[in-house]
């Protein structure tokens, strides 16, 4: 009796407090490292974001250019 005593309070207490605080410290510290953008979806953010800079630049010389040679182009394809 005093050996299944020597082992399975041990058992008990790790099974009922140590195992159920580790996992959640585990998940907690996984969750919190995975919590933001990782390294591709930046460069990713990044490459949209520099494209998109792009466009907008063209999309200015373009109505630079409309501007100078149909000055009223936007009135007559507003409506």
């Amino acid at each position: 009796m005093s050996s299944f005593v020597f082992f399975f309070v041990p058992t008990v207490i790790f099974l009922g407090l140590v195992l159920p605080l580790w996992l959640v410290l585990h998940y907690a510290a996984t969750w919190r490292a995975s919590k933001g953008l990782s390294e591709e979806d930046k460069q990713t953010l990044e490459a949209a974001l520099n494209e998109l800079d792009r466009v907008e630049e063209r999309l200015q010389t373009l109505e630079t250019i409309l501007d100078a040679e149909q000055p009223d182009w936007r009135d007559r394809h507003s409506a």
